[in-house]
């Protein structure tokens, strides 16, 4: 191919091509810079680290020894806790947090079980925290949860089933919000 047309063909071509055709751009081959070994290099994988909502309900929190083991299965499976308070929920935050179930049959048990005594809800960070931390529940019915899980563990039944967990990552957004300012996660918020 003639000069000129090998000056053609470059003038159709990026400039990214023509440094790569070339070693480089000038300013790169003079310090000596050689991008050819990154090039090669295998890119880290990415992790999805999430946030999720968990509340210790009354019938975990009650028993000797239950919150303090569950906290630290959380910990053990690699979930950071960010945020922690163990609280009593009035009726009215009772009602609002679990809204979602209004039309349901269970709603009302779901209501006095839940203002019956303390709970602690905790936010928990860790690559796919949601799921992973769904996994560490159990099937929501606990007499349907294999030992080992925490409801199979601490849970009775399906009301009683010893945690809750936020089952989507938008829906742990809204769920850590009802229950934390900004100023009480201790690591980095996203605006809301």
């Amino acid at each position: 191919m003639s000069a000129d047309a090998q000056r053609a063909e470059g003038e159709r071509r990026p400039i990214w091509w023509m440094q790569r055709e070339s070693g480089g751009c000038s300013a790169s081959r003079q310090l000596g810079y050689d991008p050819a070994p990154f090039a090669r290099e295998e890119l880290p994988r990415i992790m999805a680290i999430e946030r999720t909502l968990s509340i210790l309900k009354p019938d975990a929190t009650e028993r000797p020894g239950a919150t303090g083991e569950i906290l630290r299965r959380f910990e053990a499976a690699g979930l950071r806790i960010i945020a922690l308070k163990k609280i009593r929920l009035s009726d009215e935050i009772a009602r609002g947090f679990y809204a979602v179930h209004k039309a349901r049959p269970f709603y009302g048990d779901l209501v006095k079980f839940m203002t019956s005594g303390p709970v602690v809800v905790s936010v928990l960070e860790g690559e796919n925290a949601v799921r992973a931390h769904r996994d560490l529940l159990g099937p929501t019915n606990s007499s349907e949860a294999p030992k080992g899980t925490i409801r199979g563990d601490f849970g009775t039944d399906i009301e009683r089933n010893a945690a809750h967990g936020s089952d989507a990552t938008a829906t742990a957004k809204i769920e850590i919000s009802y229950f934390f300012g900004a100023a009480e996660i201790l690591a980095p918020v996203e605006a809301l």
